[in-house]
């Protein structure tokens, strides 16, 4: 498995590429835009009681994950493995929990925990669920609310570096 070497900075934003919901379930399809509230995003149902949580609100993905494993040969794209959020030039696995992600006159998140390959996935493919381990983004808690859409940009704020250390 490749792990491809990502770095941001603020001189390096990333930035949205879709925005995925679905009534439950996966797969998530492509919105032009969505509200995210305290719950998550607005028209976007989860199939499972485990997954309505704060802390399970928005999946975040790297697209540049999801080409390596278009690449390998799985059939995947934004929304595809349940993902809400697909970004370019983040990194996402390169960050940590705790750190925030402030979008551009948008929403607030911040990442409460790696998020672990589900059994859903062997519908995609029987191999899939293996193949995304460490390669499957995070889970997030919502600490804004606020509009989200393709193209913009996301920064993110380091938990170690962070003044404010709010909700």
């Amino acid at each position: 498995m490749k792990q491809s070497q990502r770095t941001n900075g603020p001189e390096a934003p990333g930035v949205v590429v879709a925005v995925c919901v679905s009534p439950g379930g996966v797969p998530k399809r492509p919105i032009e835009r969505a509200e995210v509230t305290f719950d998550g995003l607005a028209g976007d149902g989860r199939a499972h009681e485990k997954h309505r949580r704060a802390d399970r609100a928005v999946s975040i993905q790297d697209i540049e994950l999801l080409e390596e494993l278009a690449a390998e040969g799985y059939p995947v794209g934004p929304g595809v493995m349940g993902e809400n959020i697909t970004v370019r030039g983040l990194g996402v696995q390169t960050l940590a929990v705790g750190d925030r992600l402030r979008f551009q006159d948008g929403p607030v998140l911040e990442l409460a925990s790696v998020r672990k390959p589900c059994y859903v996935l062997d519908a995609i493919h029987p191999d899939l669920k293996d193949a995304v381990v460490g390669r499957c983004g995070f889970l997030c808690r919502v600490i804004e609310p606020g509009p989200l859409s393709p193209g913009q940009r996301v920064h993110v704020e380091r938990a170690g570096r962070r003044e404010d250390t709010g909700p």
